[in-house]
C-alpha cells in the first residue's frame, strides 16, 4: 500500500509539468501585454521596455518556461505582476474561503443525495422514486449561476433571511454552499440509485434476506457498502473541482476565494498567479484522487485482501 501511495505521489510530477506548460502556453498566446497593463497606456516607451526587460518578457517562450520550472523546483513560484507579493502568499489567504465552501457544499450533497438515492432505489418506480428523479433532473438542468442568483433574489433580497455578499460570518456561506451542492447532490443521487439497484439484485443480498436478516441491515450493512465505490468517486471528483475554485459562485456572492483570484489574474494577464493557482488546484485534485483510492481499500474488503496477498507474496519471495 505504501509503495502504491509513493508511486501515485511520483505521478504528480509529470502532471505538474504538463499543467504548467499548457497554462504557460495559453497565457503566452492570449492577447495583451502585462507591462502595458501595469504601466497603463500613458507610459513612456523607455519605461515600457525597461519593465519588459525587468520581467524577462523579451526572452523566448521556452527560455521563460524553463526559468519558471527551475525556480518552481526550488520553491520559488514567482511574484504577482499586480501586487508584487509572492503568489502562494495570496493563494494561502484566498484558499481557506474556497475550502470552507467546498466542504460545506460536499456535506450538504452527501447528507441529502446519499439517503435519497438509497430510498429511491429501495422504492423503485414509486412516487418517491419519481419525485427524486424529477428533482435530480431539475437540479442538473439549472445552471449554477442562475440558481445562485435566484437564491440571492429570494432568500436575501425578498425574504431577507440570509446575507447575499461577503464572508463575515458562517451565515454568508449558506447560500453559496447550497448553490454549489445542487449539481453534486443530483449526480450523487443518480449514482447511488443506479449502483444500489445493481447491488440489491445480487445473489448474496437474496441470501441475506433468506436468512432472516433485518431489511435495514441488508440495505445499509450489505448493499450500501458494496455500492459506495462509484459514489465515493463522485464525491471525491466534485470535492476536488470545488477546491479548484468555484468560479461562478464566487463571482455571484463576491467571495474572495481561489476562483475569483484566478479570474482577476487572467484579466490582468498575471501569468505567475494564473500558473501557480491552476497548479495548486491540480495538486489538490491529485491528492483528493489519491485519498479516494485509499478509501476504496477500507470500503471494499476485496481490495484490502488483494493488497494483503501482494504483501504476503513479497514477504515469502
Amino acid at each position: 500500500m505504501l509503495s502504491y501511495i509513493f508511486k501515485r505521489i511520483l505521478m504528480i510530477i509529470p502532471v505538474m509539468l504538463g499543467v504548467t506548460f499548457i497554462i504557460f502556453t495559453i497565457m503566452n498566446l492570449t492577447p495583451g501585454d502585462p507591462a502595458m497593463m501595469i504601466l497603463g497606456e500613458g507610459a513612456k516607451p523607455a519605461e515600457y521596455e525597461a519593465l519588459r526587460a525587468e520581467m524577462g518578457l523579451n526572452d523566448p517562450f521556452l527560455v521563460r518556461y524553463a526559468r519558471y520550472v527551475w525556480d518552481a523546483a526550488r520553491g520559488d513560484f514567482g511574484q504577482s505582476y499586480r501586487t508584487k507579493i509572492p503568489v502562494f502568499q495570496e493563494i494561502a489567504v484566498r484558499f481557506p474561503y474556497t475550502l470552507y465552501m467546498a466542504t460545506f457544499s460536499t456535506i450538504i450533497a452527501v447528507i441529502l443525495g446519499l439517503p435519497i438515492g438509497v430510498l429511491s432505489a429501495v422504492k423503485q418506480y414509486t412516487i418517491s422514486d419519481n419525485v427524486a428523479l424529477g428533482v435530480s433532473l431539475l437540479l442538473t438542468s439549472m445552471p449554477t449561476f442562475w440558481l445562485a442568483m435566484m437564491m440571492v433574489l429570494v432568500f436575501a433580497l425578498k425574504m431577507k433571511w440570509l446575507p447575499s455578499l461577503g464572508i463575515d460570518t458562517w451565515r454568508h456561506f449558506i447560500l453559496p454552499s447550497v448553490a454549489t451542492s445542487a449539481a453534486t447532490m443530483a449526480s450523487l443521487l443518480r449514482m447511488t440509485r443506479s449502483t444500489m439497484l445493481e447491488v440489491i439484485r445480487q445473489d448474496y443480498i437474496r441470501t441475506a434476506r433468506a436468512k432472516g436478516a433485518r431489511e435495514s441491515h441488508v440495505i445499509f450493512g450489505h448493499a450500501l457498502r458494496n455500492a459506495l465505490l462509484p459514489v465515493v468517486t463522485v464525491i471525491g471528483v466534485n470535492f476536488g473541482v470545488a477546491l479548484g475554485g468555484t468560479i461562478v459562485v464566487e463571482q455571484v456572492f463576491a467571495i474572495p476565494g481561489l476562483g475569483q483570484l484566478i479570474v482577476n489574474a487572467i484579466r490582468s494577464k498575471d501569468t505567475p498567479m494564473v500558473v501557480a493557482s491552476v497548479l495548486f488546484a491540480a495538486i489538490i485534485a491529485c491528492v483528493v484522487n489519491l485519498l479516494v483510492d485509499i478509501v476504496y481499500v477500507y470500503i471494499d474488503p476485496r481490495l484490502k485482501s488483494k493488497y494483503i496477498r501482494v504483501k504476503r507474496k513479497k514477504a515469502t519471495a
